[in-house]
């Protein structure tokens, strides 16, 4: 018994670090200040971090009623707050590049009267 509850704070952890090593992963999409995109990692870690923090609910929900509490308990609440962020991340994924494809400060370069051609 103590095995399944393991489960849930396992799969928020696990979560957790998905979506850290996610964000370290946030320079891949600028390559010689080019946008390139999101890179396959990217996408990966941010729905293998969905998947685990979503599966960490069910999991709870799972567990006979002596078991949810302490470490389960905090576990799913991190899981949902997990949840929230993941979506976030998973959402700005296919979300337009956020410098208009201009550069890397995301500040187009201003087209004044003399140096235009």
């Amino acid at each position: 018994m103590i095995r399944r509850a393991l489960r849930v704070p396992l799969l928020t952890l696990l979560s957790a670090a998905l979506l850290t090593a996610h964000l370290s992963f946030g320079a891949d999409i600028y390559r010689d200040c080019a946008y390139v995109g999101p890179s396959t990692r990217m996408y990966l870690t941010s729905w293998a971090a969905l998947a685990c923090a979503l599966g960490a609910l069910p999991a709870f929900a799972g567990l006979p009623r002596s078991e949810r509490r302490g470490l389960a308990l905090l576990s799913v609440v991190a899981a949902v707050l997990l949840t929230l962020a993941t979506v976030t991340t998973t959402y700005w994924l296919y979300a337009p590049d956020p410098a208009g494809g201009a550069d890397c400060s995301g500040l187009a370069r201003p087209v004044t009267p003399w140096t235009a051609h």
